[in-house]
């Protein structure tokens, strides 16, 4: 008797036609969520501790100045003469200009009437109050004495 000859083995299996990143769609899903929980944790926490700080910081100063000691303590006091005094700033004279000569004055007054008549006004009140920034301008230029500025 004649044994029937083994049976071929199993095909091997076929490649996924997927890719691998729509079969673990939901592993990416699941480390995505993690990883954004983790930061927004990470951050809520060190705006916890910021806020915490300045907070505490606030607190011990109002401490602080509500508990002044009467008896200055000598042990650890550093006397006055041995601070080091800072240099006191210095400050630098104001200096006097020169008034503007009338011609460029009037110079001045005839471009600042050319730049208002540029002017866009949005509103009403906007071009009432334009109109009578020109007027004064207009007495200033037609005026036989230039006022000093």
């Amino acid at each position: 008797m004649t044994e029937p000859p083994p049976p071929p083995p199993p095909p091997p299996p076929l490649p996924s036609t997927e890719s691998l990143i729509r079969r673990y769609k939901p592993v990416w899903r699941f480390f995505l969520i993690f990883n954004l929980a983790l930061g927004a944790y990470i951050f809520a926490g060190a705006r916890k501790k910021d806020v915490s700080k300045a907070a505490e910081k606030s607190v011990s100063h109002r401490k602080a100045k509500a508990e002044v000691p009467s008896d200055p303590i000598t042990s650890t006091a550093i006397p006055i003469s041995e601070i080091p005094s800072l240099p006191s700033p210095v400050l630098e004279p104001v200096k006097i200009q020169q008034p503007i000569p009338g011609d460029q004055q009037l110079e001045l007054f005839q471009w600042m009437l050319e730049e208002k008549r540029k002017i866009k006004p949005k509103d009403r009140q906007e071009q009432k109050q334009i109109d009578e920034e020109k007027a004064i301008l207009k007495q200033f230029i037609r005026a036989k004495s230039v006022p000093s500025l």
